[in-house]
């Protein structure tokens, strides 16, 4: 309500105060609230940071700002929000979450423009109503039109039977398939092999990796998010002892397609496959911000004396010889202390 009042989307109008416009408040009451408290709690409960809590994964200043560069889809059909349309030569891929179908948990899923940095959220889907046999057609429709995206399945529970309706019954070629590694883990293969997948199947290994890139993702601005639900579902993501789900009485279906897309970005495959490396990105992006802070500022001293003139005050003066004569031909006489 705040965010469209301030939009100037509702008909309400936003007032806002600052603590520090409070009877005795001031800098020595924050240091002393913060001391007392956290500095979290204090950005939630005073600096108007109310947006998320304290333990999610993508940090409240980082959900504000996602916040207002949230934009109304262009179309909705069929349950399926389009923040743009398919663009030729262009590469997408579709990451889908299963759900029973039950009234509780969405099936959902994301498509993504991946053709270059950032990352674009250009259209999702979200229905708990929707049977797993009805979701493959639906899908795959979606994936031929954004110019045969590629297709990740999460097939820990019913995801599964979605994952191979989309294989073996509707023959689709651009489903991601998923070899284990051992000790490497799950790897996106391009399916020469024995033993393989035909989607994700979440582990605290593949979540751990999906969340920690996903945060990178987001706060490195390397990831484009327009959807209010997607964005709201990310408020109440929060930290869950080792690992991070939806607070009770939220849902993080559209989240944990981020997650698992955050996870299939570090794959060789997807980096060989898009011709994009976002850990490489984030990294150049670093080192030349280090690079910037470690240029030298100031006035290199060769240890020769040039040759000038010193007034009364002791001050020293150049002449023309070092400087070059003026427009008119005449001493152009520079000051240096």
């Amino acid at each position: 309500m705040w965010t469209k009042a301030k939009q100037g989307k509702s008909d309400y109008y936003p007032i806002e105060v600052h603590w520090s416009a409070v009877p005795g408040r001031d800098e020595k009451w924050k240091e002393e609230t913060i001391r007392n408290t956290s500095e979290e709690q204090f950005q939630q409960e005073f600096n108007v940071e109310f947006l998320g809590s304290s333990n999610t994964l993508i940090n409240p200043a980082k959900i504000q700002q996602l916040i207002s560069q949230l934009e109304e889809p262009l179309s909705v059909a069929n349950k399926i929000k389009y923040y743009e349309m398919p663009q030729k030569k262009r590469t997408y891929t579709v990451v889908v979450d299963v759900s029973e179908g039950l009234g509780l948990d969405y099936s959902t899923f994301s498509i993504i423009d991946v053709t270059e940095i950032p990352y674009k959220v250009v259209a999702i889907f979200r229905d708990n109503g929707i049977k797993p046999v009805f979701l493959p057609s639906i899908v795959v429709s979606e994936a031929i039109k954004y110019n045969n995206a590629f297709i990740l399945v999460e097939i820990n529970s019913i995801g599964l039977q979605v994952a191979d309706m989309i294989h073996y019954d509707l023959m689709y070629e651009n489903l991601i398939k998923i070899q284990l590694k051992g000790k490497q883990g799950q790897q996106w293969t391009p399916g020469f092999t024995k033993k393989i997948s035909f989607g994700l199947k979440t582990s605290v290994q593949t979540k751990q990796i999906g969340c920690t890139n996903l945060k990178a993702l987001i706060e490195s601005d390397k990831i484009i998010i327009k959807d209010q639900q997607m964005v709201e579902e990310l408020t109440t993501f929060a930290a869950d002892k080792k690992t991070f789900k939806a607070e009770q009485g939220s849902n993080d279906d559209l989240v944990m397609t981020l997650v698992n897309f955050a996870w299939l970005v570090t794959q060789k495959f997807f980096r060989e496959t898009v011709s994009n490396d976002i850990r490489l990105t984030i990294q150049e992006e670093q080192r030349e911000l280090v690079d910037i802070n470690l240029i030298p500022f100031g006035i290199i001293d060769n240890g020769l004396e040039e040759e000038g003139e010193k007034d009364a005050d002791g001050d020293l003066w150049f002449g023309a010889e070092s400087y070059g004569l003026s427009d008119n031909g005449e001493y152009d006489w520079k000051y240096r202390l």
